[in-house]
């Protein structure tokens, strides 16, 4: 895929906290959540959204992680700002950090107009916070072992640049490229769907192949899946389109990315054994299955992953 080099990318989206250290302390203390390796100790592709999943669950639960709710922003001295090189699709072709933007800014710009069309709600805009090593959040100190992560706190997308250049590059676990950026993004925008549209709120229990938190997670495959189908026609505030020439090789990354980040791949890599009961995420069939579902149909109605028991 390439985007196109005369689109242009809406920054006040983003919030590029590149090269700014220290934790502003209002976050609150790390989560004790131990993540999974991949091998060799490094943190793998499969630890994607794991934090997450234990702070929603919290929430719900009435166990706040970390003190205040409903949009507060903890995020203390790292304010955080705009990336001055980011203004074009060009740029996006040529940069990373750039491209998070532009499919931050599709994403967005499809569920503005799918959300009121579908669920009958106004989309909230938020923002990508960029960042690299760590930085304060809404749900506590984020830090690149978390990888990309959505926070309802605030209402906002994290996502570690060294994390995604790694995955850009398949060094964790899958084949990586440009649209397999895309699909780790838009599927923590998923999770921001569900919470304006008050999945997240039914979220109780946390593991276990039917689990909450398994229909919560391939919910937001499959609203991934729902934005891929419509991607090359996202567009931006002057009517340009954003993403060209998409093919099949593009969504077979995205959809090899998803099977990176199944349960079972995960504990085989991990452990060298498969305990369905530990499963927070669903397998690498369930989430494939359920990006493909939401490719096919592409509505939120399809991805309704509470009315089945065929997960």
């Amino acid at each position: 895929m390439r985007f196109n080099p005369k689109a242009r990318i809406d920054e006040s989206q983003i919030d590029d906290r590149e090269g700014q250290s220290g934790l502003g302390g209002g976050g609150g203390g790390r989560l004790p959540l131990p993540l999974p390796t991949g091998g060799g100790g490094r943190i793998g592709l499969g630890s994607i959204i794991v934090i997450v999943l234990y702070v929603v669950v919290q929430m719900c639960a009435g166990n706040a992680v970390v003190p205040g709710t409903g949009g507060s922003d903890t995020s203390g001295s790292t304010s955080g700002g705009t990336s001055s090189s980011c203004r074009t699709g060009e740029d996006a072709n040529n940069d990373m950090d750039c491209a998070i933007d532009l499919f931050t800014n599709s994403i967005q710009d499809f569920w503005a107009d799918a959300l009121p069309q579908q669920a009958n709600a106004d989309y909230q805009v938020i923002q990508t916070v960029k960042y690299t090593g760590q930085t304060d959040s809404g749900c506590g100190a984020a830090q690149s072992a978390m990888g990309p992560f959505y926070c309802p706190n605030d209402r906002k997308v994290y996502i570690d640049q060294s994390f995604m250049q790694d995955m850009l590059q398949g060094e964790l676990g899958a084949k990586g490229g440009t649209f397999a950026l895309g699909y780790v993004i838009a599927h923590e925008y998923g999770h921001h769907v569900e919470d304006q549209i008050g999945i997240l709120g039914r979220l109780r229990t946390q593991q276990g192949p039917k689990s909450d938190s398994v229909r919560v997670e391939l919910m937001a495959d499959c609203l991934a899946g729902v934005w891929a189908k419509s991607a090359s026609t996202t567009q931006d505030a002057n009517g340009t389109v954003l993403i060209e020439d998409l093919t099949q090789d593009d969504v077979a990354n995205a959809i090899d990315a998803a099977q990176a980040v199944g349960d079972d791949r995960i504990q085989k890599r991990s452990s060298g054994r498969v305990d369905q009961e530990a499963w927070t995420h669903g397998s690498s069939a369930q989430r494939v299955k359920w990006f493909q579902t939401g490719m096919q149909q592409g509505t939120i109605s399809a991805c309704n992953t509470f009315d089945t028991d065929d997960l």
